[in-house]
């Protein structure tokens, strides 16, 4: 029974001994592994360091060279008097010392990649230029362009308006936006000729052909059936055509 006892007590400290070579052979390699692991990242890092900017820690670009021109580069002639260029080629202080509808000088810079030079042929990128002191909404009629309404009447009592967006031409030189709205009077035409309105009423008004070559069917039909009321009509609708208060249906003018 003893010797059983102690072949006992030998096998099982030879699997304990087993048992720790195992769990020391495992500890090994797991830290090997890490070991391994953290190399390869710090090879990993430095590798991508190497192609990252020093001082930013964030990938290099080449800075791309910009050769988009400006918009304004097409309207300004080049080796002109600076004081000829469109008002888009330059920018210019405000003086506010002008008084409104007088002369002023204003002093102007031209814009990047604008050449220009002055009086005496000297490339220059400083220099005045004399206008009236007022605004732009201010200017004449012939000084801008509006855009056109053709859904508003233009005969009509009282007179309609539309709200347009006017653009100043490009060689007139004044204060504040260029491009400014303004309340117009209605003011288009839809091909209508007011002399042939005029004698299609003298002569063949009893059937209408007025009213139908304005537009205006309904009161056409009206004076073919009444035989231009009996005259009556017609001779109402020869006064109010002669005298432009009768117009195309459209609200157009006459031309």
């Amino acid at each position: 029974m003893v010797a059983l006892a102690v072949s006992g007590l030998s096998a099982l400290k030879r699997l304990c001994s087993v048992a720790l070579f195992v769990s020391q052979l495992y500890v090994l390699s797991g830290r090997a592994g890490s070991l391994m692991t953290t190399e390869h990242s710090k090879q990993q890092f430095m590798s991508t360091k190497g192609v990252t900017s020093p001082s930013t820690n964030t990938p290099y670009t080449r800075a791309t060279e910009t050769t988009e021109i400006p918009s304004y580069v097409s309207k300004c002639p080049s080796n002109g008097l600076c004081s000829k260029l469109p008002p888009d080629c330059m920018t210019c202080k405000t003086n506010f010392s002008c008084v409104y509808g007088k002369p002023a000088t204003f002093d102007c810079k031209i814009k990047p990649q604008i050449h220009c030079v002055d009086q005496r042929n000297n490339e220059v990128e400083n220099f005045t230029i004399n206008m009236t002191c007022q605004f732009c909404w201010q200017l004449e009629p012939t000084d801008y362009v509006c855009t056109s309404s053709t859904s508003c009447m233009t005969v009509s009592c009282p007179r309609q308006r539309y709200n347009a967006n006017c653009t100043v031409h490009d060689h007139i030189h004044c204060l504040g936006n260029r491009v400014f709205p303004k309340m117009l009077y209605c003011n288009w035409t839809g091909g209508y000729k007011w002399s042939t309105a005029l004698a299609l009423s003298i002569t063949l008004g009893g059937f209408g052909a007025d009213r139908f070559y304005l537009g205006q069917w309904r009161e056409g039909l009206g004076k073919l059936f009444s035989f231009g009321g009996l005259g009556i009509w017609t001779l109402i609708d020869v006064l109010l055509i002669g005298v432009g208060y009768v117009g195309p249906a459209d609200g157009s003018l006459y031309i």
